[in-house]
């Protein structure tokens, strides 16, 4: 039997109180669309009109009842066997951010996670990730499960998410910035006054037996324009960690400037996720070459595989550039959901990425 679910698109700007999100507008403003799916319930905000649908096909509207007292806060809700969450996407990488500050222990499994991350069966996205207590003195915690249950070090994009997602926790308003400790290390994001998110990401690793691949070191212990045999064919790569492993590549050998929109992701990427110089195995970088400043990246990410955007791999491919000689420190970086801007500064060697972190809708769904 279907399921009847939910959910509940922004239409309108949240209402910013502590430890809750809400929703507010005029009755033409708001709505929520009810459709039956199977599985799972995501439960919307606030509707101002309702289309029901039955699994026999019936269809009915339903007026809104107004609320003898104020709305429950919704990601107060605290169900048993209900996983209350918020959408994301940064530059199209999506991701379901769970409120996870009373527990250490993540609300959900990697098993559960691979099923939410199901595109056509669950909520759908590349990872989801949980705000939890702060350790060692930071702010927060964020942990991660891919799409295929992995637990990654860091991500890029995900963290520009958790960062606005803890700004409607916490009702922060204007330019504010925390520390947040990752598998990867410490990261500070600072959200602007544009809304836009500018992560101080740390220092690369360059040292290759740390990244980590078994390539040989060509260039003071880094793999720097090494040749990585792939299906025969000869690539040229910069290894480079920023917490989690990167394989970058500007294209093969003796070949031209490589465009990237060629490339078959589906096909490549796998074989150099899991390639034996890649203990760890690694996100994989495509990199065309613009000019100096302009940089057109495609990434095969581990345990997510081809995804509009990696923030991490973005940086990653502007030190390999400016390794390669291919690029100055500050470059943008197009990928398939946006741009990226990323600089790497020569004077405390970090690296600092700055780009959008969006809603997407609000649900919840059993466990």
């Amino acid at each position: 039997m279907a399921i009847a679910a939910t959910i509940s698109v922004p239409l309108t700007s949240p209402i910013r109180r502590r430890n809750s999100l809400t929703f507010a507008g005029s009755s033409s403003s708001s709505s929520t669309i009810q459709l039956s799916f199977p599985k799972y319930n995501i439960a919307g905000l606030c509707p101002r009109f309702r289309i029901s649908a039955s699994a026999a096909s019936s269809m009915s509207t339903q007026a809104p009842q107004k609320a003898s007292t104020a709305p429950t806060s919704f990601l107060d809700r605290r169900e048993a066997g209900f996983l209350h969450f918020v959408k994301y996407h940064g530059l199209g990488n999506d991701f379901i951010l769970v409120d996870n500050r009373d527990s250490s222990e993540p609300r959900v499994t990697p098993e559960q996670a691979v099923k939410l991350c199901d595109r056509n069966f669950g909520i759908g996205a590349d990872g989801v990730i949980f705000a939890m207590p702060g350790i060692d003195g930071t702010d927060y915690t964020m942990r991660i499960f891919n799409s295929d249950g992995s637990e990654p070090e860091m991500c890029g994009n995900g963290v520009r998410c958790f960062a606005r997602f803890i700004a409607e926790l916490e009702n922060l308003n204007g330019r504010h910035s925390f520390t947040i400790h990752t598998g990867a290390g410490l990261i500070v994001p600072e959200i602007l006054e544009d809304g836009k998110v500018r992560v101080d990401m740390g220092e690369p690793i360059l040292k290759g037996s740390d990244v980590p691949t078994k390539l040989p070191a060509n260039k003071d212990q880094s793999v720097i324009k090494s040749e990585l045999d792939v299906d025969g064919v000869t690539w040229c790569v910069t290894c480079v960690s920023m917490g989690n492993p990167h394989c970058v590549t500007f294209g093969a050998k003796g070949g031209q400037n490589l465009q990237v929109d060629e490339i078959d992701l589906a096909k490549i990427g796998p074989n150099f996720e899991h390639h034996e110089m890649f203990p760890a195995r690694t996100n994989t970088e495509f990199v065309q070459v613009f000019s100096r400043s302009h940089l057109k990246m495609r990434v095969w990410e581990r345990g997510a595989g081809a995804t509009l955007a990696c923030g991490t791999g973005a940086c990653a491919t502007v030190v390999a550039a400016v390794l390669e000689g291919h690029a100055e420190r500050n470059c943008t970086v197009d990928l398939p959901g946006g741009p990226l801007q990323i600089e790497w500064r020569e004077e405390d060697n970090h690296i600092y990425m700055t780009g959008p972190a969006e809603v997407v809708f609000y649900g919840s769904v059993p466990l």
